[in-house]
């Protein structure tokens, strides 16, 4: 930990308080709003010039008599100002120092400076993400190396895709695992489904990249997104936002902190926001009436709906009770968001199945493809009599019809308690019990068309308990630690209705699947977790971490025809045959193998799972050479679960699939150069991962053609990286920021059964050969090799009126595969599949008032109306001839003002 200040055996506050008496410097004076005003965790101050040494090992090591000491210390140091502002008066003023943003993150439980912290962190406070118009959290994304955070297309409801350094997850169901960890004010967030979370009063968001498996624990091998919200601090103040923008846009945000009694005070804050949507649907059978397709609509311009709109509100409850030693925070959160679906577009159309064609016979192709903007979704499919093609016997066998709603439901709230505690000078307890929940409704014409070949509905209900303990403790002069454990439970109702028509081989159709899936799934997790800090001198530090995962989950399989009672033949043979549950002789040889005596096993009633264990650790060795430069080198390790089939649409597709493993080595360079006015901040990596799991679209090995989402341990490979980030403020009042990263993904062995079937006689394996290797995409879908980003804004000082501050952001995102195999040169997946790499360009202009409590903001995201698409769905695979996409948001301009009190 170094040398201690003198004095240090009367306590860290007592010889704070003798320093701000005896300490004869001038300090600058810089206003603060109330609601701005940083409590119990630090974020943010306005100056980067070098504090006073004591005063920067205290910033850097809060183990100084506990860390409710060392932020009662740092309150202290922060009394001083007004003191030292008064002296300002009979002493010169000093050198102006650059404005220019510190930021305290809390990454490893303990209050540290950003420069200070041996991981790759990008940290992004409530005024970056206002300067840049980022209102949801996918949005930040356009500014930190190697993350990818994307709204999914509308067969994945209202979730988001998200990996950092590669490592991640596309998939909302519950029986597969997010790569990247999401946490909610230090409780953690389970699901994709409703993740792309609304910058509601947040005080900054963190982005750890690379493995955080002893910190913040079990699916965070790619890293860690913590969102951390504003806390009530006992003074009153908030702000009040308004915004109006193109296609209706409003928002309204605000905030209310205020003392209630004593040490108890409180925060409120809500937010709601409604926009129109951009993508157009359109009713086909109006807008061409010569075509005989029905017409759901009559007369007018034939409009359906607006998609890509939003509808949403938030609130949030923070009562806070504080005195020295006992810190108590109880919250409560609530989310509604309704709207119509994710705004997708037709890219590719070809099914010549005459199953799948319109109610009046027209084929699905390319004339319901309707342009950029819109398309012809119809949410309903009329009923028929099956065409029969490779089982003669099916034909006529009666179609159901399907009529959904056009609409995307999510509801989400969640309740948490923290407390912190000191014990003793050296040792405090951190606590925190959270209970969250959220339903959410969701369905899709995934052909946007009339044409009939899949309408999937989702229902799910989710239920997540977590408690987690965590002890820190000053072990002694150079030694600090943290002891933790923590528990979580997870109940999940997934209900399903599909309705899909284009199951076909060799062009022949085979069967029709409408059936009602789900059943109930349950995840529980325990862990225990250590980190050590030994500081052998004041600048040298070693980080040990570890922490043991038992984790388990389960489900419970339902394939059940539309009646809700019987077994849907055609997806569960067997329990058609023999009834929900059964195991046993197949005596009437219903697979037509000839062999009577073999066991069988129905999968209506079929339990699978799968429970493991692992350790996962972290060692870090960082070296400050100076008041300017940080290096420091780690290992860690991290996972991301195990499971089975989320989804199975023959029996032959029921398979579990292994935890993702991963080993990653780091180095890397934290500075602070040029009198403070330059941050450059590097890192390198290397990750040797194995049992990559990734979500085949097409697996006829396993059970034949058809529909598949089938995840499966696809092999292992070496992933290298180099990141970048820079601010800079070169004169006052001009402030630049940049970032950029670099990845390569290569394959080092695949499963052969990934790809292809195996051969009579042949055994599945981890394959390094060519034909095999180079099948899969690499990088594999939803991963980009490079992207970039770089932004400016100049404050202009206008005498007695305030500010005018022009800024102005660049990114640029590198093209991405759409499936995980490698299409075949110019086929449509190859064509039409792939996502292109863009570049976007947002503007802003602000107005704040001289005494910065008004302020006027003009913002346009997408400057130059960049067609570019955020995700890609292509079911070619599969059979179904579609591929589908979903253009980002066009060009937006909004203007918002903002009082603060």
């Amino acid at each position: 930990m170094g040398a201690h200040p003198p004095g240090h055996n009367l306590g860290v506050a007592t010889w704070v308080t003798q320093r701000c008496v005896a300490d004869k410097r001038t300090q600058p004076h810089h206003t603060s709003h109330n609601d701005e005003n940083i409590t119990g965790e630090l974020t943010m101050t306005r100056s980067l010039a070098p504090a006073p040494l004591g005063a920067r090992r205290i910033a850097r090591e809060p183990g100084l008599g506990g860390l409710g000491t060392a932020m009662s210390a740092l309150g202290l140091v922060l009394a001083c100002l007004p003191l030292d502002a008064a002296r300002a008066q009979e002493t010169p003023p000093p050198e102006p120092e650059p404005d220019f943003a510190t930021i305290i993150v809390t990454a490893q439980f303990r209050a540290q400076n950003l420069q200070d912290t041996p991981i790759a962190i990008t940290a992004m406070t409530s005024d970056m993400l206002e300067e840049r118009s980022q209102q949801s959290l996918a949005d930040i994304a356009n500014q930190a190396p190697s993350v990818a955070l994307r709204q999914q297309s509308a067969s994945f409801g209202p979730s988001i895709s998200a990996s950092i350094r590669g490592m991640g997850q596309i998939d909302f169901n519950p029986l597969v695992e997010p790569g990247v960890g999401l946490y909610i004010d230090d409780v953690y967030f389970p699901r994709l489904t409703g993740a792309n979370f609304e910058l509601v009063d947040v005080e900054r968001v963190e982005v750890l990249r690379g493995p955080q498996g002893t910190l913040t624990g079990r699916n965070s091998e790619g890293g860690a997104i913590r969102y951390i919200s504003k806390k009530p601090d006992g003074t009153f103040g908030g702000y009040a936002e308004a915004t109006y923008g193109v296609r209706d846009r409003v928002n309204l945000r605000g905030a209310l902190q205020f003392p209630i009694a004593g040490d108890l005070s409180a925060r409120v804050s809500a937010a709601y926001g409604r926009q129109d949507g951009y993508v157009t649907g359109y009713d086909y059978g109006c807008l061409n009436p010569d075509s005989g397709v029905p017409a759901q609509t009559s007369g007018g311009d034939c409009k359906t709906a607006d998609y890509g709109n939003k509808d949403y509100s938030a609130g949030r409850v923070a009562l806070r009770f504080e005195r020295p030693g006992i810190d108590l925070q109880l919250v409560g959160d609530y989310s509604h968001d309704s709207t119509y679906n994710a705004g997708e577009v037709l890219l590719y159309a070809n099914n010549p199945n005459p199953n799948v064609a319109t109610e009046n016979g027209l084929p699905f192709d390319n004339r319901f493809v309707c342009g950029r903007y819109c398309n012809y979704a119809a949410f309903q499919s009329a009923g028929d009599s099956f065409q029969a093609g490779l089982i003669p016997g099916l034909d006529g066998f009666p179609v159901q019809p399907s009529t959904h709603a056009n609409k995307a439901f999510f509801e989400g709230w969640g309740v948490s308690l923290h407390g912190q505690f000191d014990l003793a000078d050296w040792m405090n307890l951190t606590t925190i019990t959270a209970y969250r929940g959220f339903d959410s409704r969701f369905s899709n014409d995934s052909d946007l068309s009339p044409a009939r070949l899949d309408a999937p509905v989702v229902d799910l209900k989710s239920r997540f308990f977590s408690h987690e303990m965590r002890l820190n403790a000053e072990l002694g002069p150079i030694v600090e630690a943290t002891l933790g454990s923590y528990f979580s439970r997870e109940d999940t109702d997934q209900a399903t209705r599909t309705d899909i028509r284009y199951v076909a081989a060799a062009g022949q159709p085979i069967y029709p699947l409408q059936f009602l899936g789900g059943g109930p799934v349950e995840v529980e997790s325990f862990a225990l977790f250590s980190t050590v800090f030994v500081r052998p001198t004041s600048d040298l530090t070693l980080t040990l971490g570890g922490r043991y995962t038992d984790e388990s989950k389960s489900t419970t399989y339902e394939r059940l025809n539309y009646d809700g009672t019987s077994p849907n033949a055609f997806v569960d043979p067997i329990g058609a045959a023999y009834g929900i549950g059964y195991q046993g002789p197949d005596v009437l040889d219903v697979n037509g193998n000839g062999n009577t005596a073999e066991i069988v096993t129905a999968l209506n009633g079929l339990t699978g799972g799968f429970k493991g264990t692992r350790f996962d650790y972290r060692a870090s060795l960082d070296y400050r050479i100076s008041d300017e430069v940080l290096v420091y080198a780690s290992t860690s390790t991290g996972f991301k679960g195990g499971g089975i089939s989320p989804r199975p649409f023959n029996a032959a597709q029921v398979q579990p699939f292994g935890p993702e493993e991963l080993t990653a080595y780091e180095v890397g360079v934290k500075t602070d150069l040029f009198g403070h006015r330059v941050r450059l901040n590097l890192s390198a990596y290397l990750n040797t991962f194995k049992g990559a799991q990734l979500g085949l679209l097409s697996c006829p090995q396993f059970g034949g053609p058809g529909p598949c989402a089938l995840p499966q341990n696809a092999g292992d490979a070496t992933i290298r990286g180099l990141e970048a980030e820079l601010s800079a403020e070169p004169i006052d009042g001009l402030d630049l920021n940049a970032s950029a990263s670099y990845l390569d993904w290569s394959w080092d062995c695949v499963n052969i059964q990934v790809v292809r079937a195996l051969a009579p006689g042949e055994s599945n394996s981890c394959s390094q050969d060519a034909t095999i290797v180079d099948r899969l995409a690499s990088p594999p879908r939803g991963v980009t090799k490079w992207q970039w980003s770089i932004g400016a804004q100049y404050r202009i000082a206008i005498d007695r009126f305030g500010s005018l501050t022009p800024r102005i952001d660049v990114s640029h995102q590198g093209a991405m595969a759409g499936s995980a195999l490698v299409p075949v040169p110019g086929s449509p997946s190859d064509l039409y599949g792939r996502i292109p790499s863009y570049t976007l360009t947002n503007a802003r202009l602000t107005y704040r008032t001289a005494q910065d409590n008004w302020q006027l903001s003009l913002g346009v995201t997408n400057l130059f109306d960049q067609y570019y698409f955020s995700q890609k769905f292509d079911l070619t695979g599969a059979g179904a001839g579609l591929i589908s996409g979903t253009p980002a948001r066009p060009r937006e301009w909004a203007l918002t003002v903002k009082r603060r009190f």
